[in-house]
């Protein structure tokens, strides 16, 4: 039997591996996406389309596991699964139309806003409420990568309604993935291999109509290079493992730390875009990289203390419930006396 101290530290080790495939993933998917749609790269401009590869090889993954007894399949109800995938796919449209529409300083903007927005919901949808050491450390997390990738904001109503749409539409399907696990008691892979077939059926059916309105540009019409199709499968690999995490993360943490996760990938994009891009790194960029680590630093702590709460007030209801209510009155009266007694003692002795 495992002590309490091996599970608490597994848990740990478990949980910085959720964070450490997400970061890894997502950054990489990031860099192999930049080569692949840059026009100095294979200028392949879908982006839409290209989500749908990653979400038909991610569902593959999920048949195979399925198939092997890697994992089980859970019921969820055809409707909630749907729901989901139109969130979600929403959610991708409007990001890629919001980038298109914007500024880049606009859309940051816009990025930066879904923690308080993911927060307002969560309080909505589900009364959870946030310690102010928490919340302390969200604003200076979004203070910080607001220094460092913040530069012109330029604002239109077509780009901000979709804005708008996007934030929403991201914040409620991170809300949704942790909800639906919790709701139906299943794991974080296997929610995922029942909602990737659906988002990858109707991404590439729709994401092509998408790509054409962002880019002008028809997919057919694109000439596929052996080295652009490496790219692209690169790119869905990492995407596989991208798509896990997140739902791993949001399972194991919330929809608020994933915010805070995809804040410190922010800061590894720009370090990594420095060091092997030579992109220029000034001194408010580096400022900003620092504050964002500090607010992240913050965040842990609180994050930490909470958990410490939680834990000892459970303690405290299952002492409650062990015991009646006259022996828990009693119990408390005892604290009580006893704290009453010890300060006497102390003014004694002064």
């Amino acid at each position: 039997m495992a002590t309490e101290s091996e599970r608490r530290s597994s848990s740990a080790v478990s949980d910085m591996g959720a964070w450490a495939m997400n970061v890894i993933s997502s950054v990489g998917i990031i860099m192999a996406n930049k080569q692949l749609m840059s026009s100095s790269g294979f200028g392949f401009s879908f982006a839409t389309t290209l989500t749908g590869f990653h979400f038909a090889l991610t569902a593959l993954v999920g048949v195979v596991s399925n198939a092997t007894g890697f994992s089980a399949s859970k019921h969820v109800p055809m409707w909630e699964l749907i729901w989901f995938s139109i969130v979600a796919n929403v959610s991708i449209a409007a990001m890629n139309f919001s980038l298109m529409l914007n500024s880049v300083g606009f859309y940051q903007i816009s990025k930066l806003s879904m923690i308080p927005v993911v927060c307002v919901m969560e309080w909505i949808l589900h009364s959870k409420r946030y310690s102010r050491e928490v919340k302390v450390s969200v604003v200076v997390v979004v203070l910080g990568v607001g220094i460092c990738t913040v530069t012109d904001v330029k604002v239109n109503a077509k780009g901000f309604i979709c804005a708008c749409v996007a934030i929403f539409s991201s914040s409620l399907q991170q809300i949704l993935i942790g909800s639906l696990q919790k709701k139906y008691s299943i794991g974080s892979f296997e929610l995922l291999s029942k909602t990737a077939p659906i988002q990858a059926l109707s991404l590439l059916v729709a994401g092509p109509l998408v790509d054409y309105l962002l880019s002008g540009k028809f997919i057919m019409n694109y000439s596929m290079s052996s080295g652009c199709f490496l790219f692209i499968l690169l790119s869905c690999a990492l995407a596989v493992f991208c798509n896990i995490s997140q739902y791993l993360c949001i399972g194991r943490f919330s929809a608020v730390s994933f915010q805070v996760i995809g804040h410190m990938k922010t800061v590894c994009i720009l370090t990594l875009g420095w060091l092997l891009f030579d992109s220029a790194m000034t001194f408010k960029n580096v400022a900003g990289m620092i504050v964002a680590i500090v607010g992240m630093v913050i965040y842990s702590w609180a994050m930490e203390l909470e958990k410490q709460s939680n834990i000892a007030a459970k303690a405290l209801n299952s002492v409650k419930h062990s015991l009646t209510e006259e022996e828990f009155e009693l119990l408390k009266d005892g604290v009580e006396t006893t704290q009453l007694k010890d300060v006497e003692l102390a003014h004694t002795k002064g």
